[in-house]
């Protein structure tokens, strides 16, 4: 519908308002509008402009206006006219706003980076498989009285150190550099809606996928929402202070939909142009989100908003990776474009999504960045849900049970999402139904903020068992997602078997997108009550990071070094790995069976991961038999000096 428009006005220079101490000078693309002015505010709390600025358009659909002298720190809006009827909206560029997001800030987002920022880089990735995702709600990490931060709920939050529980026990960025995970994922940071910045100290909640302002941080994670300078900066304390620690920052970005579709900043600049449209002429706008709308981003100027947005963030805040929320509404190209463009600001960067839709779409099947079309977008992983359910049960069906958790028969389905679900000469299944041949594009989970957290849905699905039952479960699926190849990805305090219980405790909240911080909140004490949980995670994120064969680069390697051990017991699966940095052979049993088993090995094996114990220092040898325990996981390892005596079966029963 808009192809002539993008043929005719397609333009690739700056947009927004393009801040020198000089001059201030702004740009907005809207090549159907009557007329547009700038309206100019001395604070975000004034109800009329101090200056209105008319602005001239040019041949590309640009309108321009420059206004002279510093105005660093002067709020800003558009007023634009279509049909006669004007209205004021932010500036879809705006990199800061005023409080509730109503006013862009024109801003010297330098004079805002702490000292030392330009001394620091990304963190460094050689390939995404190195990787170990933490994600993370900026207020959930801080708020919960169980955790003595200053900056309750605040981006400063992630600046304190030294702080510990009830028990004495690290909590904070301090507990997330102990756990050792290389990457810190966001959930959103922009400037989202259903947040009242006016009022904080009323009790409010929000995941943040609500999106307002795509290029300005929230105002409610800063000091003070009414200073733009303010959200900006200590956005980059906190991003100075996890890269100080050695830790990545990935953000989570919802740029597949608004929270606004009408009275969107996006439709008041250029009704219509940024969304899908269903009907003859476009009289719908389209819901594949399931949020009212969704983003065009086939167009060519709501792509290059897209691109323009992940590159000022990766660029001006060095975020060093990108999760893309319903990425299924994203065109191939754009992605493409995406992963070329941000590769050469930061060849570390690391992207990936969900690789579906919240509901039907206007976009081509064979165009949208679904999980089955990723071998179209080599660049980016995507959330394997059948990694997750295969372990746990189905998602969506509270006792539905997994590998882990009691179902039986789908030790085949064990073995295709261990391998990254790609081809493999052991798995025929694959060779019809894999998504990808690259391991780097799974990411595999068993938790996120998304339904219940892995231990609630161990309650519904076992709670007849004991608590040390499920326990030893919940190890089992961390074991397996630590252990696959593919990127591991766990939910901030699945370390400490993460809860969100209804008052009451017998159920459990499967959507806690507004539920209160009571439900939301990081338990700290629960670290020093499940420590030997936390421990067993820390372990196995050393164990992976230490040993290159759980973190395999392509398809090639992992068919060529990867073999599943054929003749177990009933339900029990193994594998070795080969070529790593340090072992000649790694071999891997799971047992989610409620007895051991005994199997046999010829020659001397180093134990590192057995019952609930994990890491990288041996916890005992092998020779002849030995027992896998219960619900569990063994990992077994033999020196490259030591000459290879038995080929794989011989860790198989009789």
């Amino acid at each position: 519908m808009y192809k002539h428009i993008d043929e005719k006005y397609a333009y690739d220079g700056d947009l927004g308002a393009i801040y020198s101490k000089e001059q201030t000078e702004f740009k907005v693309w809207a090549p159907e509008a009557d007329s547009a002015r700038v309206h100019l505010y001395k604070s975000c709390r004034d109800e009329k402009p101090y200056r209105r600025l008319p602005m001239t358009k040019g041949r590309d659909g640009v309108w321009t206006k420059t206004a002279f002298g510093d105005l660093d720190g002067v709020y800003y809006t558009y007023v634009m006219t279509y049909d006669g009827i004007e209205q004021e909206t932010v500036d879809i560029y705006a990199r800061s706003v005023g409080v509730n997001g109503a006013m862009g800030m024109i801003i010297d987002t330098a004079a805002c980076s702490p000292a030392g920022w330009d001394n620091q880089d990304y963190v460094p990735l050689e390939k995404y498989t190195d990787a170990c995702v933490y994600e993370l709600h900026v207020r959930d990490f801080s708020i919960d009285k169980s955790g003595n931060f200053c900056y309750k709920g605040r981006f400063l939050a992630f600046v304190e150190n030294g702080l510990v529980n009830a028990a004495g026990d690290k909590i904070g960025i301090d507990h997330i550099k102990e756990l050792g995970v290389t990457h810190v994922q966001l959930m959103p940071i922009f400037d989202y809606e259903r947040i009242d910045e006016t009022d904080l100290h009323k009790p409010q909640f929000n995941w943040g996928y609500d999106p307002r302002n795509f290029n300005a941080p929230e105002g409610s994670y800063s000091t003070d929402p009414y200073n733009g300078r303010t959200r900006v900066s200590e956005l980059k304390r906190l991003v100075y202070a996890l890269h100080k620690a050695g830790i990545g920052v990935i953000m989570d970005v919802v740029y597949n939909h608004t929270f606004a579709t009408a009275d969107s900043c996006f439709n008041k600049t250029y009704p219509k142009y940024y969304y899908r449209l269903w009907g003859e002429n476009g009289e719908y706008f389209s819901n594949g989100s399931g949020c009212g709308n969704e983003f065009a981003t086939e167009r060519a100027m709501a792509r290059k908003f897209i691109i323009d947005s992940l590159c000022y963030w990766a660029s001006e805040y060095k975020i060093d990776g990108f999760r893309f929320d319903l990425m299924g509404l994203y065109d191939n190209v754009t992605l493409n474009e995406i992963h070329r463009r941000l590769k050469e600001i930061n060849p570390n960067v690391i992207l990936y999504g969900e690789g579906w839709t919240g509901g039907d779409s206007p976009l081509a099947w064979e165009n949208r960045a679904m999980k089955l079309n990723a071998r179209h977008t080599l660049g980016y992983g995507f959330f394997s849900d059948d990694f997750r359910d295969t372990v746990k049960g189905n998602n969506f069906e509270n006792k539905d049970r997994g590998y882990v958790n009691g179902a039986s028969g789908n030790e085949e389905y064990v073995r295709e999402v261990m391998c990254g679900r790609i081809p493999h000469p052991q798995i025929p299944n694959l060779e019809k139904y894999a998504w990808t041949d690259n391991p780097y594009q799974s990411v595999n989970y068993v938790e996120a903020h998304d339904n219940l957290t892995l231990w609630d849905k161990l309650y519904y699905t076992n709670g007849t068992d004991s608590f040390e039952k499920r326990i030893k479960m919940d190890k089992l699926a961390t074991a397996m997602v630590f252990l696959a190849q593919g990127i591991p990805f766990i939910q901030a305090g699945q370390e400490f078997l993460r809860s969100k219980p209804f008052p009451g405790g017998t159920a459990f909240d499967h959507n806690s997108y507004r539920s209160p911080d009571a439900i939301n909140s990081l338990k700290w004490d629960r670290k020093s009550e499940f420590r030997h949980v936390f421990e067993y995670y820390k372990g196995l994120i050393a164990l992976r990071k230490a040993h290159s064969a759980f973190r395999m680069a392509n398809g090639s390697e992992v068919r060529e070094n990867m073999y599943f051990i054929d003749r177990l017991p009933q339900r029990v699966v193994g594998f070795v790995l080969k070529e790593d940095n340090e072992f000649e052979e790694i071999v891997v049993f799971f047992n989610p069976n409620d007895y051991p088993v005994t199997l046999h090995a010829f020659g001397k094996y180093e134990v590192y991961v057995e019952g609930g114990r994990a890491g990288t220092e041996v916890i005992r040898t092998v020779e002849d038999d030995y027992t896998v325990k219960e619900i569990s996981a063994i990992v077994l390892a033999r020196r490259k000096q030591e000459p290879e005596e038995e080929t794989y079966e011989s860790f198989a029963t009789d």
